[in-house]
């Protein structure tokens, strides 16, 4: 299937399986060359027998900055929505990652600027 969907954790939105490729193909060379990704809890909705939502949080360590050297640990969510195709294989058709931001509630754009924010004073609610 050529047709297929990916945004990656800062909003770029891939619309082919050729954009996908690509993207990942330079990612994995250039940012994530030695990186471990290691898959923390992974959780399947199935819609039916033929749709599920796919979701699961990871940790990653090892990615290369711009600059060349070691950036810190990361962690996040990925969800996909795949369908069963005729074989039985199940095939990725949408998929997002965003990055997980301890603490903080959503992004407030300020000056060019995403910054992540929490709305809560510390201790309350969560």
């Amino acid at each position: 299937m050529e047709d297929a969907d990916f945004v990656n954790v800062v909003g770029m939105w891939w619309n082919n399986r050729r954009q996908i490729m690509f993207n990942h193909d330079y990612g994995f060379r250039h940012m994530f060359p030695d990186t471990e990704m290691v898959l923390e809890k992974v959780k399947v909705r199935e819609l039916g027998t033929e749709v599920a939502v796919v979701h699961a949080r990871w940790s990653m360590t090892g990615q290369i900055t711009p600059t060349g050297e070691r950036s810190g640990p990361r962690r996040g969510v990925i969800s996909f929505t795949a369908v069963r195709q005729s074989d039985g294989r199940w095939l990725a058709v949408s998929a997002q990652n965003t990055d997980i931001v301890p603490g903080k509630q959503t992004n407030v754009a300020a000056d060019g600027r995403l910054t992540p924010e929490s709305y809560e004073t510390p201790g309350q609610g969560q």
